[in-house]
């Protein structure tokens, strides 16, 4: 690992009694780089990011950020040194505004305080191209508002390293389009992210990186093309067509949909 690495993980273990999560991965990404991951239903990718944000205690090995060890800080301290999540599934406080909603990411999850916290609010409306429901209720939002609520609260927290947990799935092509820009636009400010997400095109549109886990291990990494087309991940993908899921704009690792908690 270099000590320029934003995000460094070094042979990092978890386990769920016989079920491995992670298996002695060490990972680093650097300042503003854009990465992402791919691997079959189950591989753990979830998970690591639940090591990453504080969501899950690593059982060996260590974890740093800005050079700075975090391995036993905890989620909330983790969000206000500057890791910001999204959830596969968007949660929002329903009976909320969509501002109130990023006010309370500002505020609980970067700790900013009132002034800062209505910056970044604003800031991540704009985004996120939230600001026309900003003061609906998020209970009445559609399924590309939510996600892209689910986006802006994460980025209300000022994130330096966003983590993006499928918020591609569900969409329509037209929507993931508008997701791409969404995040292309994050990372041009400087922003490094992670995306986990088994629409592959949106992933190979924004990332320079691709990286596949699968059974606790990371079994390619590199240039998305190389990635793709090397044979040990697609044999993880269980014979999937990775050229024809890219055409299709989606690879559904094993036929299974979407991924549970523990993908």
């Amino acid at each position: 690992m270099t000590t320029e690495a934003l995000l460094a993980l070094e042979h990092v273990t978890k386990r769920f009694g016989q079920v491995v999560i992670a298996e002695d991965l060490s990972f680093a990404v650097g300042a503003g780089e854009v990465v992402g991951i791919v691997g079959p239903n189950g591989a753990g990718k979830t998970s690591l990011f639940g090591l990453i944000s504080g969501d899950l205690a690593c059982d060996a090995g260590e974890i740093r950020f800005t050079g700075r060890v975090i391995t036993r800080i905890g989620p909330a301290a983790r969000c206000r040194l500057g890791i910001g999540r999204t959830y596969q599934v968007p949660r929002p406080f329903g009976d909320m505004t969509v501002f109130e909603n990023l006010l309370v990411a500002a505020q609980q999850g970067g700790g900013l305080r009132r002034r800062a916290s209505y910056a970044a609010a604003v800031e991540a409306l704009e985004r996120t191209g939230l600001s026309g429901q900003a003061n609906l209720p998020a209970e009445r939002l559609g399924l590309l508002q939510r996600k892209r609520l689910e986006l802006a609260r994460a980025m209300a927290t000022q994130p330096t390293l966003l983590l993006l947990d499928e918020v591609a799935g569900g969409l329509t092509d037209p929507e993931v389009a508008q997701l791409v820009e969404i995040v292309r636009g994050v990372n041009a400010q400087g922003i490094a992210v992670i995306w986990i997400e088994h629409v592959v095109r949106a992933l190979t549109a924004v990332v320079s990186r691709l990286t596949c886990l699968a059974g606790g291990v990371f079994v390619g990494d590199g240039e998305p093309d190389a990635v793709l087309a090397n044979t040990a991940v697609r044999e993880v993908f269980l014979g999937t067509d990775v050229t024809a899921a890219l055409a299709g704009g989606s690879l559904d690792a094993g036929s299974a949909g979407s991924e549970g908690s523990q993908s």
